[in-house]
């Protein structure tokens, strides 16, 4: 008997072993790798795609890896099975794993680490950014979805230096998002374009793309103003009081602009120029991620953690605790008009019912989905909510039901988000993870 149980408890000991081990493997893998495997995918696809759907009788390319063509025909699902396992599987794994078994991937990830860290920043985000333009370039809808979805990722960054780092709880972001919105389209629509609102242009229209930065400052900046309307009276008190302040704020801003026939009423603005192509939105999304990052590590981050954990030992400590929260309340709300700006000239329209209580949820639920005092966690939970929103579109009405019972599920097992109190730290992303076989 006791033989038998030793042999059952070898055996189950081999299948950890062989489990961690393939685990570890694959942890080994630096991220160019990945990344180089994600680069040769999307060009496979941009180069065979069309050619694989025609021979697996399918219309047209998937536009978001077949999940929304399984949900509107459930019959296709082998179909897109086997385009999504030649066109995105085999080639990232293959690429990947030639870089494991050869140690090329950890020697270059080591000799990229010796250089200056924008160096192999600036390769990483690269590679990133090329296999994104080529893969979304087969597709106008992808190309939107990109790009709203490295939006959501600045809003909900800017979100959890307020409600994460700080430690408050804030419903105003929508609106500041609001102010941005209309004072970077304000600013481009008044200088650039002929309206029916400002007339004919101010200047050449040649211009526009060069002053297009300016614009997005002046919304940014826009935003921080409102944000200094209600630090004031907020911090003052302690307590619930900003979430009550913060939630006045938005409706008055939502009410203010629609009776506001200047920019529009309610019925919004429009005629935005074409200024927010995909390398703006990015490169705004890459600054805002570390900008963003750079402030939670830097000193007066570390002093807004002090001040969330124990404002009054914080206090003691000589920490201005009042000083320390309006600045990272007026930084949040910079990034979230920023993000406005970006995003109505994505959508070349703009309209006050767009910066609703809907909205509202949806970045709330990004960021405690993802994770608090997290910026690994604000990127997880943006992209991942963004893109299952997408996917599960051909579901209507049924997909606000799946969402919000996903939320709970987390809520329910991980209270704080999938990826919490993480720190971003580059080097550790980008090097080699130099583990032993059957370590995990």
């Amino acid at each position: 008997m006791n033989e038998i149980k030793d042999a059952a408890l070898a055996a189950e000991n081999g299948r950890n072993k062989e489990s961690i081990g393939l685990r570890g493997k694959l942890q080994g893998i630096p991220l160019i790798a990945w990344l180089i495997g994600i680069l040769a995918a999307a060009v496979l696809e941009h180069t065979f795609g069309k050619i694989l759907a025609a021979a697996l009788d399918m219309e047209k390319i998937p536009v978001l890896f077949g999940l929304t063509v399984i949900l509107k025909e459930p019959v296709m699902i082998p179909k897109a099975a086997i385009y999504g396992v030649l066109i995105y599987g085999i080639p990232i794994f293959t690429v990947a794993w030639i870089f494991r078994i050869r140690s090329a991937g950890n020697l270059l990830a080591e000799n990229l680490l010796k250089l200056p860290l924008i160096i192999p920043t600036l390769i990483h985000l690269g590679i990133f950014y090329a296999a994104l333009h080529i893969w979304s370039d087969l597709s106008a809808y992808r190309v939107l979805t990109v790009k709203l979805t490295l939006i959501a990722v600045m809003m909900t960054l800017s979100l959890n230096v307020i409600n994460g780092y700080m430690g408050e709880f804030s419903c105003s972001h929508p609106g500041f998002m609001a102010l941005g919105a209309y004072a970077a389209s304000a600013f481009t629509v008044g200088l650039f374009a002929d309206d029916r609102l400002f007339g004919a242009a101010v200047l050449p229209e040649v211009l526009g793309p060069y002053l297009f930065p300016a614009g997005l400052v002046i919304g940014g900046f826009t935003a921080a103003i409102g944000a200094l309307v209600i630090a004031i009276p907020s911090f003052r008190t302690r307590g619930d009081y900003l979430a009550i302040i913060s939630l006045a704020f938005l409706f008055i801003v939502k009410s203010l602009l629609e009776n506001l026939e200047v920019v529009g009423g309610p019925r919004g603005m429009s005629s935005q120029p074409d200024y927010a192509n995909l390398p703006t939105v990015f490169t705004w999304c890459v600054l805002c991620v570390w900008i963003i990052n750079n402030f939670v590590r830097s000193i007066l981050g570390k002093a807004l953690n002090a001040v969330r954990d124990d404002e009054t030992a914080a206090d003691a400590m000589t920490i201005n605790t009042r000083r320390t929260k309006m600045i990272a309340f007026m930084f949040g709300a910079f990034w979230a008009g920023v993000a406005g700006g970006l995003f109505a000239h994505v959508l070349r329209y703009v309209n006050p019912a767009t910066f609703g209580i809907q909205k509202l949820a949806e970045v709330l639920a990004m960021v405690y989905f993802g994770g608090l005092n997290s910026v690994y966690g604000s990127i997880v939970g943006a992209v991942s909510l963004s893109m299952l929103s997408e996917a599960l579109r051909p579901l209507e009405i049924f997909k606000w039901i799946i969402i919000p019972l996903l939320l709970i599920l987390v809520m329910i097992f991980r209270p704080t988000g999938l990826i919490s109190f993480t720190e971003f730290d580059p080097r550790r992303i980008m090097g080699p993870k130099n583990r032993k076989e059957g370590e995990v």
